[in-house]
């Protein structure tokens, strides 16, 4: 689909009063302010060693101008410096989709501690999780990473080792990790290009990258014609600018396309795990060639995990000039490290389980019901996506069918607002969009906070309409 051609790409915020978003933003940062001293405290500190006075570039994301920084958390809640406590529906962004420090985590992880953290030699909880990732994915062979980009650069480096093609197929704005393939997009013309601040990249995406738009089947059967793609890397839901599931047939035709050219499949459920158990692999039943796992898996412990088919696994094999062991390119000293391994074993036996998932996912279903309420109260022509126990409103009056579609629908100026409200009222979404993520430890009052502070903030936004 030509993004030109979407009809739901505007953000239906038209009617709201700018001038009005624009004061109410700023009472909320003075209140943040005023309100967060000794965070702010912390902040000036950190500009003197830290770039841009934070770990990570993506902390300068939140709404507030500085982060409130975190003393503790447990459970779905975070409490800061400043003695805030927090309902957390963010969840660190899928990495304590578990919850903060699940019981049965925290026991094993203190019991490994004395117990050695990496030795260079495996343990039996690689095989324990490797055989539950078999179970709930249905691949058969696993190795292990310390994140889901780490897992995903290695699929595509195994992808053009036994393919003997060179480029990779993504879907326009979409997420996996900091994998420089995926910085790609596609422009009106269909060709494709580098996607706006890619930093330093080494070569040019369009040399490595063809992009398409998710949900657009002939664009891709185009792509994969001339037999010089090596592997569709793909999320079975889009996650980055806002849910966007798949068309009813997609999957099965997305199988279809890409075992007639010969080209592998890979299925990212870094986010989608919200999906249940096994991801949307299991719940919608997806045969890829390969599935990268991270965050989740680990209960906030650095992980991941890369699955791959029996044919795939000998075809690795057969190519003796491939080095999997030393120099090729592929793992880490740290990778499948003991730590890590107990994290993931316990998390999948304890936490993360099918009794789990019965609680979480109708805690969305109620999140999304609780949106909805309000918006139709005050007749605004926006929706709620749901993909498991995963949530998230737009600014549209139907949800997207594809990433450059959500991007177009984005109102960065109007999210910080709802954000920081909900923020300085005790109430914690992911500061990317407008994403809700339950935990096993997430409850009905934590949901309902949230409703109720969302309608608050829509209230005074329109107060004066």
């Amino acid at each position: 689909m030509d993004p030109d051609s979407s009809t739901s790409s505007t953000p239906v915020t038209a009617g709201i009063d700018r001038s009005r978003l624009e004061a109410l933003t700023e009472r909320e940062l003075k209140r943040f302010v005023s309100d967060h001293p000794v965070s702010q405290e912390y902040s000036r500190r950190a500009q003197r060693s830290l770039v841009s006075g934070v770990p990570m570039p993506w902390m300068m994301r939140w709404a507030s101008g500085f982060p409130p920084f975190a003393a503790h958390a447990n459970g779905a809640t975070i409490v800061d410096v400043d003695g805030h406590k927090y309902v957390d529906l963010c969840l660190g962004d899928t990495g304590a989709m578990t919850g903060h420090g699940p019981a049965a985590v925290v026991a094993a992880l203190r019991q490994q501690l004395e117990h050695g953290l990496t030795m260079m030699l495996p343990t039996a909880d690689s095989f324990e999780v490797a055989e539950e990732l078999s179970r709930r994915f249905g691949l058969g062979r696993w190795q292990f990473t310390l994140s889901a980009t780490d897992a995903n650069r290695m699929a595509l480096r195994l992808a053009r080792q036994i393919t003997g093609r060179r480029k990779v197929l993504v879907f326009s704005y979409c997420y996996h990790g900091s994998v420089d393939e995926a910085f790609a997009v596609r422009q009106a013309d269909g060709t494709t290009t580098s996607r706006a601040g890619n930093v330093g990249p080494a070569v040019d995406p369009a040399v490595t990258t063809t992009a398409v738009e998710f949900n657009d089947l002939s664009a891709l059967a185009d792509a994969l014609a001339d037999r010089s793609i090596a592997c569709v890397m793909a999320e079975p839901a889009m996650t980055n600018m806002g849910i966007i599931l798949p068309d009813a047939g997609y999957h099965d035709a997305l199988r279809e396309i890409t075992s007639s050219a010969g080209t592998l499949l890979l299925i990212d459920e870094t986010h989608t795990l919200s999906a249940g158990p096994g991801g949307c692999t299991k719940a919608w039943g997806l045969e890829p060639d390969m599935v990268t796992l991270g965050k989740a898996i680990g209960s906030g412990v650095a992980c991941g995990a890369l699955g791959v088919s029996e044919d795939v696994a000998e075809r690795m094999l057969a190519q003796p000039d491939a080095d999997y062991e030393d120099t090729g390119g592929v793992g880490g000293t740290l990778a499948g490290n003991a730590f890590s391994l107990k994290a993931m074993r316990t998390t999948l036996s304890e936490v993360l389980t099918p009794e789990a998932y019965e609680r979480m996912i109708p805690l969305a279903s109620r999140f999304s019901r609780g949106v909805m309420d309000v918006v139709a109260a005050f007749g605004l022509d926006w929706n709620v996506t749901e993909l498991g126990c995963r949530a998230e409103y737009r600014f549209q009056p139907t949800p997207a069918r594809n990433g450059t579609d959500g991007w177009l629908a984005a109102d960065p100026a109007l999210e910080r607002y709802l954000h920081l409200h909900a923020m300085n009222r005790g109430v914690l979404i992911t500061p990317f969009h407008n994403m809700a993520l339950m935990s096993p430890q997430t409850t009905a009052a934590s949901v309902d906070r949230h409703t109720e502070v969302f309608r608050e903030a829509v209230a005074d936004l329109l107060a004066a309409s």
